[in-house]
């Protein structure tokens, strides 16, 4: 887009040449030699004006370039813990599972041969079991929420890039106007 505006400056640089060219022709015969060297001066305030102009929506440009890539990248960084985290309560969660099978399989033996009040301490301990099971499972929903969260984060942010991109593209012309 910069390069963009830069070509059309100088198209409008060259046309602006061209015309004074013309109107320098034109103004000999007919405007004062004081009034044509005021209008050159004003031309050239004009141009430094529109240069500064460039200059500062370019240097706007690269500052919301790099604001908009360090937020994309810190974006990144908590999307990634987010993965992180949701692996790791899943490898909790099959630990537990693992557990909670091995456990089941030694209660059923231990049911077998042990009737009565070991009987129910086996039942207090697999609904404890099944009580961590479900902790376990709950904050794996929380981790999927939260990596779910920060991936539309990243897509907003994304959608203002591109507008901001946009609104970029269109200030640069009119600024050159």
């Amino acid at each position: 887009q910069l390069l963009e505006a830069k070509a059309s400056l100088r198209l409008a640089q060259t046309r602006h040449a061209l015309e004074l060219q013309q109107a320098k022709a034109q103004m000999k015969n007919m405007v004062p030699k004081e009034q044509f060297e005021q209008l050159q001066t004003s031309l050239r305030e004009e141009q430094c004006k529109v240069q500064q102009l460039q200059e500062n929506v370019h240097r706007q440009a690269e500052q919301t370039c790099r604001q908009l890539i360090r937020t994309q990248e810190e974006h990144e960084h908590l999307l990634q813990a987010a993965v992180e985290q949701a692996e790791g309560l899943e490898h909790s969660l099959r630990s537990a599972k693992a557990v909670l099978a091995e456990k089941a399989a030694h209660l059923k033996d231990t049911q077998a041969s042990a009737r009565g009040a070991q009987l129910s301490r086996n039942e207090l301990w697999i609904e404890e079991l099944h009580e961590e099971n479900r902790g376990f499972a709950m904050a794996l929903q929380a981790a999927e929420l939260k990596q779910k969260s920060t991936e539309e984060k990243n897509q907003l942010l994304e959608v203002q890039a591109s507008a901001l991109k946009q609104l970029i593209g269109k200030i640069t012309p009119v600024s050159l106007n």
